[in-house]
């Protein structure tokens, strides 16, 4: 039975780009102002410019608590965000993305590319594996992620993705509606839940 949840920090996974709508903008800052609304902290790559900076600037603008987590490598060439009250530099993208995880409480998919992609995806292996019971949720702009929500259907059809797996990615248009399914969430039935320490 899904019961309600706190969502402290929520890590948002986005694009340095700011692609080619305005309305991929406009989203991210609507989606920062939700969260300072709802007193949720965002976690995010640290990055000062595209989608991510939009986001960033927003949750600060409304009151909202920033934390953002940048390798050494990126500092330059993802343009670290030094506005932001707290930006944590660390060695490797992997040590990033494992501390981006620990730190939240639930993860978003903004519009971005591989990177946005590879960062979410892992996040939902590790729920597919029990490695954690936190809750993944899609913010679709624009139909920018009809095409993979396609393509895990056709994963379901395929033998290769469950029905049950592919429930628990969840998806919306509108950020209220997608933080409040994160909140009402739980897992799969069944589902062992492994603990972050086997990872």
């Amino acid at each position: 039975m899904p019961t309600d949840r706190p969502l402290n920090r929520v890590c948002v996974f986005c694009g340095t780009n700011a692609g080619a709508r305005p309305a991929y903008g406009v989203a991210a800052r609507e989606l920062g102002r939700v969260l300072a609304e709802r007193h949720i902290e965002l976690v995010y790559g640290g990055a000062s410019v595209g989608i991510m900076g939009e986001l960033a600037d927003s949750v600060q603008e409304h009151g909202g608590h920033v934390t953002g987590i940048i390798p050494q490598q990126l500092m330059e060439k993802e343009a670290a965000h030094t506005g932001i009250r707290n930006l944590i530099v660390v060695a490797s993208m992997h040590q990033r993305k494992s501390q981006m995880a620990d730190m939240s409480d639930g993860f978003i998919a903004l519009p971005g590319g591989i990177g946005t992609l590879e960062g979410f995806f892992e996040i939902l292996t590790w729920g597919q594996l029990g490695i954690h019971a936190k809750p993944s949720g899609i913010l679709n702009i624009e139909g920018y992620f009809d095409g993979l929500t396609d393509f895990l259907d056709h994963a379901v059809r395929e033998g290769f993705f469950t029905e049950a797996h592919r429930d628990a990615i969840l998806v919306e248009s509108n950020p209220g509606k997608l933080l409040k399914r994160m909140e009402a969430y739980s897992p799969p039935e069944g589902e062992k839940f492994m603990g972050r320490t086997h990872r």
